[in-house]
């Protein structure tokens, strides 16, 4: 099928994917409506079915990113026989699990039976376009194609434009030459990122991407921010995460923040002289934040004193400013009586991570996702000056929290994005170095296939990365959209670090081997900045109500 056809092929196909997502919603929304309102105990007991619906729209969201990068690529004159291949292994595959199971982890699987709609499943597989795309799709030559192209070094299209390619090619070589050769060795020493590479970070503006120049920063946007991620994620994900900090504390600080805020804060974190922290989740509380227990007191001339304990708590020994989320109000219940605070610290010195009075804490050593390192922190009365309470106003801090969430989440598909090729490097080089039986590993279709999937479900996920990205430049909400492409880049980055460490054998459990931290690195990525349960529910509720 040539392009044209192709891509008439994909959009009818498209709408068929359309109607079937309709459907799900429909049944969905009749498992947990009740009087016109989501009855929450229902949204409980129905989770599954209503989490499978969540799935069923972000694979049908994937295959519209995929569609439109193809698209744009066709209407440039620079599609290739790869980029084309990618199309038609990805749709084929989609389209095949819309119809029958869709992974939502490695045991739970959203069937037409779970919501009740196997007869629309049945309108979809015998949909004209829905059946040719899944015959010709995710075929074994063509999956043979794709690989036989990428081990002549050829991969699919990931141009954007002139500055966002420029930006790429920048940060690629800074990785190539700074992170990658380094990554394996830091992880192995739990070292953290070394000064002089943060100090290089800041000055490529690692920490200052969507800061508005006016308090020093690049003023670029979302997806400008993605493609630097990935990028430095693509070597190691503790330098694509280094940057999240800045961005949160950045946002929080350019929504939210006084004019005097902004100028104290923003020029020092953009230039990567200020690290912040976020300082958020509790012990036992994780994603409820309505049930936080620290609490900020105001003494006297409009100080504070915090007291409380916080959990996972990354980068926190290094950093110079945290951005504190605590009770201010308790006679408020849930949300209403929370405050966010800029609460300025001392970094690690003489030995002592937390040099100052009223603040200790504790590391918790994890498998991967080191160079940074997490921490139990306990705020004893921990002073804080009246300027850092955000905004000037208290009972305002999960709102302006929550304002950050969208911009979190495409930055953590991002990272997902780039852990997930950084997969696909390491697989391939060793399918081309590694000889069995007289031939090297990429000749085997069992491994060949294993290559093409991980190639093709990246640059699904990256497209879906972006697509969210755009719609955040161009001001509108997305935060179903960010939790999508949160939700699949999370697994497609886990599933293919697994296939990578399996295309190793036992080299690949061996530490020594750079597969080994890949699928340490990889398995954060679905539980952090919001569990892939929370993000199906966020999704699922989104699209009903």
């Amino acid at each position: 099928m040539d392009q044209e056809h192709m891509l008439a092929a994909t959009r009818a196909a498209l709408k068929a994917a359309d109607r079937y997502a309709g459907e799900a919603q429909g049944a969905a929304r009749a498992l947990i409506m009740r009087e016109g309102r989501i009855d929450p105990v229902l949204l409980i007991e129905r989770q599954r079915a209503v989490h499978g619906y969540a799935w069923i729209a972000t694979v049908v969201a994937a295959l519209h990113a995929l569609h439109g990068w193809a698209d744009r690529i066709t209407r440039s004159g620079a599609l290739r026989d790869i980029d084309l291949a990618v199309l038609q292994i990805g749709f084929g595959e989609y389209l095949a699990q819309l119809g029958t199971a869709i992974p939502m982890s490695q045991t739970e699987f959203v069937r037409p039976l779970d919501l009740g709609i196997a007869q629309a499943a049945a309108v979809l597989a015998g949909d004209d376009a829905v059946t040719t795309l899944i015959a010709i799709g995710n075929q074994p030559q063509r999956r043979k194609a794709l690989v036989d192209r990428a081990v002549g070094g050829e991969m699919p299209s990931e141009t954007l434009d002139e500055t966002l390619d420029m930006i790429r090619d920048q940060f690629r070589g800074f990785v190539r030459a700074r992170i990658a050769p380094n990554a394996h060795e830091w992880h192995l020493a739990d070292d953290l990122i070394p000064d002089a590479i943060v100090a290089e970070m800041g000055d490529l503006g690692v920490f200052g991407v969507c800061i508005d120049p006016e308090y020093g920063g690049l003023g670029l946007g979302k997806l400008a921010l993605c493609v630097v991620s990935e990028e430095l994620s693509r070597g190691w994900i503790a330098a694509g995460s280094l940057g999240t900090r800045s961005e949160i504390a950045g946002e929080l600080i350019a929504h939210s923040g006084t004019e005097a805020q902004k100028r104290q804060w923003l020029p020092g974190i953009a230039s990567g002289r200020i690290l912040p922290t976020a300082v958020f989740t509790e012990p036992d509380i994780g994603s409820d934040l309505a049930a936080l227990k620290t609490r900020a007191i105001e003494t006297e001339g409009g100080h504070w004193r915090i007291t409380g304990a916080k959990n996972w708590i990354t980068h926190a020994a290094r950093s110079d400013l945290m951005t504190v989320l605590a009770r201010t109000e308790p006679d408020q219940p849930g949300h209403n009586g929370l405050s966010m605070f800029l609460a300025a610290k001392a970094r690690r010195q003489d030995g002592a991570d937390f040099p100052d009075d009223g603040l200790e804490g504790s590391e918790i050593k994890v498998l991967g996702y080191r160079g940074m390192r997490e921490y139990a922190l306990s705020f004893d009365d921990f002073p804080v000056a009246p300027e850092a309470l955000l905004g000037g106003t208290r009972g305002l801090g999960f709102r302006q929290l929550m304002r950050t969430f969208e911009s979190a989440r495409i930055q953590t598909a991002a990272r997902a994005v780039g852990v997930a090729w950084n997969t696909v490097d390491c697989a391939l080089r060793y399918a081309l170095d590694r000889r069995q039986f007289g031939k090297k590993l990429a000749d085997f279709p069992r491994i060949s296939d294993k290559l093409a999937l991980m190639i093709v479900e990246t640059v699904i996920a990256r497209e879906l990365s972006y697509a969210s990205a755009r719609q955040k430049d161009k001001g509108e909400r997305c935060d179903i959209e960010a939790g999508m492409a949160k939700l699949l880049g999370a697994r497609v980055a886990w599933s293919n670090a697994d296939q990578c460490l399996q295309i190793h054998g036992g080299n690949g459990y061996a530490l020594e081997y750079e597969a080994s931290r890949l699928l340490c690195d990889a398995r954060i990525l679905s539980i952090f900045e919001g569990a892939a349960e929370i993000q199906a529910q966020v999704i699922a509720r989104g699209l009903i109500a």
